[in-house]
């Protein structure tokens, strides 16, 4: 009956990444059936410690987020949870043996969230490193099953992937984060007054991280690869749309992908990857 409860539980992992992110959730079924699961898992344990810091404003954030830092580490050390989510991360954690730093650092940028309103340079990559590129990390883990060699080669191209995702994200988002939650990730920027010369240095920094993750994708494991591919598509492909905005407009509309516009990304990739072109 053990089973049962491993399968309850990551069904809920499956579930909160679904109703929170189409893309991702779009994402994660082009993986290889033995890598869905416990990528679900690794995503619902990052949604529920985001949403603790960004939404649950009418309670006491830095009490809930310091239970569910408390209540993460015993389940991975018993093995056991009766939160699915942390349940279903721990077997996660465990089988592939992720590095607990990850942990770590992505646990302490959830706490940065709550108070911390500014970056400068250093801070920005901290956060980014904790809040993004360790989630790429985690995923990368599962995605070299042990391999530990292929882990260190493919390491700087996951970091890139989950920065590029997250800069995009905080460009996206100027309007909630600086408006909803009074918080500039991107330092020496004065939203205020966000000009074309801070928006192009901003974009300029994401291609690159854009061209770096690139490298890693395409020697990625086969099961991985065409999801990854697709992801990083999709997220190419909303990064082109904001480069093509005013600055003034970005704070005044969140970009999207519409869904016919996910579908020929899709198929696009699915040509490519038949024609060994990835």
């Amino acid at each position: 009956m053990m089973q049962l409860f491993h399968e309850v539980s990551q069904e809920c992992s499956r579930i909160t990444t679904e109703k929170y992110s189409t893309s991702f959730s779009s994402s994660i079924r082009l993986l290889h059936k033995d890598l869905r699961t416990p990528i679900f898992n690794i995503y619902g344990f990052v949604r529920f410690a985001d949403e603790i810091v960004d939404t649950f404003h009418d309670h006491d954030k830095a009490l809930l987020l310091e239970e569910f830092k408390a209540a993460t580490y015993d389940a991975i050390n018993r093995g056991i949870s009766l939160n699915p989510i942390l349940h279903s991360f721990q077997i996660t954690v465990n089988q592939y043996k992720i590095d607990h730093a990850l942990i770590d650092a992505f646990l302490y940028s959830m706490e940065l969230d709550l108070d911390k309103r500014k970056y400068d340079r250093s801070g920005y990559e901290e956060y980014i490193y904790g809040s993004a590129e360790v989630v790429g990390l985690m995923c990368l883990h599962v995605f070299c099953d042990g391999n530990k060699s292929e882990y260190e080669r493919l390491k700087p191209s996951a970091r890139s992937l989950g920065a590029a995702f997250q800069k995009v994200n905080f460009l996206r988002d100027l309007k909630a984060d600086y408006e909803g939650l009074d918080r500039v990730y991107f330092p020496g920027c004065d939203f205020r007054n966000f000009t074309n010369a801070d928006k192009e240095q901003i974009e300029l920094d994401i291609q690159k991280d854009f061209d770096d993750a690139y490298k890693g994708i395409i020697e990625l494991p086969l099961k991985a690869r065409f999801g990854v591919y697709v992801a990083y598509k999709y997220y190419l492909s909303l990064f082109k749309k904001i480069k093509k905005i005013q600055p003034q407009k970005i704070m005044e509309e969140r970009v999207r992908i519409p869904d016919y516009g996910k579908i020929y990304i899709l198929a696009k990739a699915g040509i490519r990857s038949q024609l060994n072109l990835l």
